[in-house]
């Protein structure tokens, strides 16, 4: 019986792997390394640390710091979004809807704070809205690893198999499906045969299958 709903954040509720792609692409420009945007593709949804140290290693180009190419990437994003990210389609009707139903609601995001903090406000989708909040600095093994969806599951004391996890990305399927939840992937950044593993499929929120939240 499904009891809560968890919600990756990028791709799901706010499109902005353009922008952090592109803050990524500006990140790397300034350190003399050009990168581009389909060199991200398969780590997208595996965190930060994997984001741009995947990319770093398939150019065997060594990052002194981890943390400070992270920290100057997530400078340049809350720069560039300003006024340009919005929120997808249906994600505050469709957050709202799972909690008029009694449902409890945990964002989970593989994305570390800061890039949950701008994203969130710039797309006005209050934090307070979540039972819960996990991102990719709470935890060590990040997607396809089931842990983040794991940990939202415990905060919000339900049993894994009794969430809806609303994902985007291959890893986000995967490790939803690890965790032992139903998956409802979003169309947003992959297609529906690369997304295969999830239940559900809808293009974004505003487009849910009526049994998704009837079970």
């Amino acid at each position: 019986m499904i009891k809560a709903v968890l919600f990756d954040m990028d791709g799901v509720l706010a499109d902005s792997e353009e922008f952090i792609c592109e803050a990524a692409m500006k990140m790397f420009e300034e350190k003399g390394l050009i990168v581009k945007p389909e060199d991200f593709l398969p780590f997208v949804g595996a965190g930060e640390d994997r984001y741009l140290g995947g990319v770093a290693e398939a150019y065997n180009f060594e990052l002194a710091s981890i943390d400070e190419a992270k920290a100057r990437t997530y400078a340049i994003y809350g720069e560039i979004i300003v006024g340009r990210l919005k929120e997808l389609p249906g994600a505050a009707a469709f957050v709202g809807d799972c909690r008029e139903k009694g449902l409890k609601t945990a964002l989970a995001t593989s994305a570390d704070k800061d890039k949950m903090i701008y994203t969130m406000n710039e797309i006005g989708l209050s934090l307070d809205r979540f039972d819960a909040c996990v991102n990719g600095l709470d935890l060590e093994r990040k997607k396809p690893y089931p842990d983040i969806y794991l940990m939202a599951a415990r905060l919000l004391g339900v049993d894994p198999r009794d969430c809806l996890v609303v994902e985007d990305a291959v890893n986000g399927v995967e490790a939803a499906r690890a965790a032992g939840a139903r998956c409802l992937a979003l169309t947003s950044s992959f297609t529906r045969e690369e997304l295969s593993g999830a239940d559900w499929f809808a293009s974004d929120l505003s487009e849910v299958p009526a049994d998704v939240l009837k079970w």
